[in-house]
């Protein structure tokens, strides 16, 4: 090669490493210093504590927009806002999207919205997990119809990638308007306590259009979402609890929907006693208790990672392992709403049921309910409807599913918190539990209303006939003798007999008539 061809390719090689430094060193070093007095990190530093060191490969880096109205010809977008690529976490190819606000505010223009579908649908042609770092200013209005039009893009992608692989979004910044249905269509959203903000419209817009004045914060602020709307799955203190909890939640769950989801050594004896366990009930059936003191208990080194924590907390959903594999658990709460089952609760469970199925997670149960909960704003809420999605949930599912009825189980939550003929493998329960269609008193006050009002001692028949309801009927026998439950176990033995079953069950598999889907209540 003569001399002047070498200098000419040097000078080639000069030239990218001067392009990669420019766009390296993204948008506005002002923007970058605030936000580090914020505490938050820049999308390249997000991405360099989430991966593993060294693997991060980055797709995409010189992308531009071709808009030239409204000065955009002039203005300069490194990497168009958003950083996209792959590596791994903890050994495990991972897929990300980390939007850029220092630049042009990370706003989503056309080429911004291809880079993200690129990415999702990359993650998806290779089994791949998804991570999308929401970070935006939301949309680029100053391209129009190609900003609208490539929201439409990555909102089909991403529905098309659902079910085969997951998808967790990270809120760590703002994300409001139309933008914000990307992340809330992802199967789990951590959001940051102080810094992560979601909704369909700002508070000036949302004043100027209604009249309503309310703060940022209020309207779209982590309680907003984590406990009353029930969008926002997991709350973070800041940017790198939010790398660090989106780590943990992926250890839980497989690639794809092809894989089974990962299996952990483990120390813990899968066939553990726990002589303890029925002292965590009250004498009274009516007091509440802990669920979650159980959960500790049976699951692998006590370690349960929960997701919807702050909303319906009458219901408990999330991660456990048992003997190192991975498993949904959903479980009541007596201590919120008696555990009844009630509009939230139900969408929420019924949510987190089909993820598993869709991921091949196996679900076990832990009952304590006295039914769904009934009243007028229920009724004109429409909890026959919300209450529906957990019957089409658990009759869906064909993961390994395993009831273990602790307490109550009645009614229509005897189905909807998963029995035997809703699709249960095998239901088990405590000599604690009370399996019936409904409560004594109930069931008295309709059976024979009559015969105590026309009682010369009203009180001592409706007391006589209360009791012989319960010892017949409140009681895990006489679903056994039918075989609606398969056995009625020690407590101290639900961890080892819960492992038993999952083994017997690792090879489950279930053949259905062809269909697109069901049609569930949504």
């Amino acid at each position: 090669m003569s001399s002047n061809n070498r200098n000419k390719n040097l000078e080639k090689l000069e030239e990218l490493k001067r392009k990669r430094e420019h766009i390296l060193q993204m948008g506005d070093p002002k923007a970058i210093e605030k936000r580090r007095k914020k505490g938050q990190m820049t999308a390249r530093e997000r991405i360099d504590y989430f991966f593993d060191p060294g693997t991060f490969v980055e797709i995409g880096m010189h992308v531009k927009h071709r808009t030239t109205a409204f000065g955009m010809d002039k203005r300069e977008i490194p990497a168009e806002g958003v950083i996209t690529g792959f590596g791994k976490v903890g050994g495990k190819n991972v897929v990300v999207a980390s939007e850029d606000f220092t630049a042009m505010a990370g706003t989503f223009g056309e080429y911004h919205g291809k880079k993200f579908t690129r990415a999702i649908e990359f993650a998806k042609d290779n089994g791949w997990p998804f991570v999308g770092m929401n970070d935006s200013g939301g949309a680029r209005l100053q391209e129009g119809m190609d900003t609208l039009e490539s929201y439409g893009w990555l909102f089909k992608a991403q529905i098309l990638a659902s079910g085969i692989i997951p998808q967790i979004a990270l809120l760590m910044g703002p994300c409001l308007g139309g933008q914000a249905y990307h992340p809330i269509m992802q199967d789990f959203l951590i959001q940051t306590k102080n810094t992560g903000y979601m909704g369909i419209a700002g508070p000036a817009f949302v004043k100027t259009q209604t009249g309503e004045e309310i703060s940022l914060d209020d309207l779209s602020g982590y309680k907003a979402h984590a406990i009353k709307s029930g969008q926002t799955h997991i709350v973070a203190e800041d940017d790198k609890d939010a790398l660090d909890k989106a780590k943990e939640l992926l250890s839980f769950i497989p690639s794809n929907n092809k894989e089974k989801p990962p299996r952990i050594a483990t120390k813990d004896n899968p066939d553990r006693k726990i002589p303890d366990l029925i002292d965590l009930l009250p004498e009274e059936t009516y007091q509440p208790f802990d669920m979650f003191e159980i959960i500790k208990r049976i699951v692998d080194d006590g370690y349960f990672f929960e997701t919807l924590g702050l909303h319906a907390k009458n219901i408990i959903t999330g991660f456990g392992r048992f003997n190192g594999r991975t498993v949904g658990i959903v479980a009541n709460q007596s201590w919120h709403k008696g555990g009844c089952l009630d509009i939230d609760s139900s969408d929420k469970s019924a949510r987190f049921i089909r993820f598993c199925d869709l991921f091949n997670i196996p679900l076990v149960t832990l009952h304590d309910c006295p039914g769904y909960l009934i009243g007028s704003k229920q009724d004109w809420g429409g909890i026959l409807r919300h209450g529906a999605k957990l019957l089409f949930a658990w009759a869906d599912a064909t993961v390994p599913l395993i009831a273990v009825m602790v307490r109550k189980s009645f009614a229509g939550a005897h189905y909807g918190m998963l029995d035997k003929a809703i699709g249960a493998d095998f239901v088990f329960a405590w000599p604690t539990a009370q399996v019936t269609i409904v409560g004594a008193k109930t069931a008295a006050s309709v059976i024979f209303a009559k015969e105590i009002k026309k009682a010369e001692n009203p009180e001592d028949v409706r007391s006589k006939r209360i009791e012989e309801f319960s010892e017949l009927y409140e009681n895990p026998y006489k679903a056994a003798e039918r075989g609606y439950v398969d056995d009625v176990i020690m407590p101290e033995d639900t961890r080892a007999i819960i492992n038993k079953t999952l083994d017997a069950l690792e090879n489950k598999k279930v053949a259905r008539p062809w269909r697109k889907y069901s049609n569930i209540n949504l």
